[in-house]
């Protein structure tokens, strides 16, 4: 079986991230952490009508009917892009919430588990959802993603209103999230082996270092392993393997961009530097659809019945 991306998925992601680049770039990125604007309708609607939301839907039903593979590569470049915003549950949506596939209607889900909502302020709709819960906002470490906690109903299996998830709802969403990643821990690393050239120290660039040469090459592993793992998982579906392509994003995107404060230094703990906004989305994207010990403990449940 060929992973390889073929040409026409290598031309979607040049064409994403032109459009992103074009888009959504360190501008706006930066304009949206100092506005507090978590979701820009305007660049919601521009992602729905590009086909981001109705990729995989199919062409009868207004969609483009392309499939998980080539929604893995859309993906990865949102991660590299840092585009906030419930991207996942408005794609899991599309054809199932009213507008959810043009991008008119913002979309979330009770992915996080427990009681944390993200984006309940910014949503029309709940994935799964008869209505909008009551929630009260709580302190989120990631500036573009809002929390509320919501107020769990009597006898509910998942807090507010929210549905227990079906476990293909909660695969694919957990594959693209790993997608999200790993194009963040694509992007940390860039940001590393940039800076590692331009800074220098004693007369020379930083990344003339064996420690810096190191931790960069350390990133670039983790990354492609990830990436390996996801593109492979979205050719196959087979729950198992989006389980390791989770926890092998969320190690790489949360590794890597505190490999690339390292690099930094003390400029990567700094407002300015777009570093810790990797770091914090990192976080919080580790916790959503699926957790790394939910994802051990599926594994493990597989190769207990691999075993007999």
């Amino acid at each position: 079986m060929d992973f390889q991306p073929t040409q026409d998925q290598r031309d979607l992601r040049t064409g994403v991230r032109d459009l992103l680049e074009g888009r959504y770039g360190r501008e706006a990125l930066r304009a949206s952490v100092d506005s507090g604007t978590a979701v820009d309708r305007g660049l919601w609607r521009e992602l729905g009508g590009a086909g981001f939301f109705a990729l995989r839907l199919p062409e009868s039903e207004g969609g483009v009917g392309l499939g998980l593979p080539e929604a893995a590569v859309v993906f990865e470049e949102a991660g590299r892009a840092l585009v906030p915003g419930p991207l996942v549950a408005t794609h899991l949506a599309a054809g199932v919430v009213p507008g959810a596939a043009a991008g008119t209607a913002v979309v979330t889900a009770f992915d996080l588990g427990g009681d944390l909502v993200a984006y309940l302020g910014e949503a029309d709709a709940v994935l799964g959802a008869d209505r909008l819960p009551d929630g009260e906002p709580v302190r989120a470490a990631d500036p573009l993603t809002p929390l509320h906690r919501v107020r769990r109903q009597g006898g509910a299996d998942a807090p507010g209103d929210g549905p227990a998830y079906g476990s293909a709802y909660v695969s694919e969403g957990a594959l693209l999230t790993a997608a999200l990643q790993v194009g963040s821990a694509l992007r940390t690393l860039e940001l590393a082996v940039r800076y590692a050239g331009e800074r220098e120290q004693f007369g020379q660039p930083i990344g003339a270092f064996q420690a810096v040469k190191h931790s960069c090459a350390q990133m670039l592993v983790r990354a492609e392993m990830a990436r390996t793992a996801v593109y492979a998982a979205a050719v196959t579906g087979e729950p198992g393997e989006v389980a390791a392509a989770k926890l092998l994003a969320d190690e790489a995107a949360v590794r890597g961009a505190r490999d690339c404060l390292q690099v930094y230094g003390g400029m990567g703990f700094t407002w300015e530097a777009d570093v810790h906004l990797h770091l914090k989305r990192a976080w919080v994207r580790a916790e959503q659809w699926r957790t790394a010990a939910e994802a051990e403990e599926l594994l493990a449940a597989e190769l207990l019945d691999s075993a007999g």
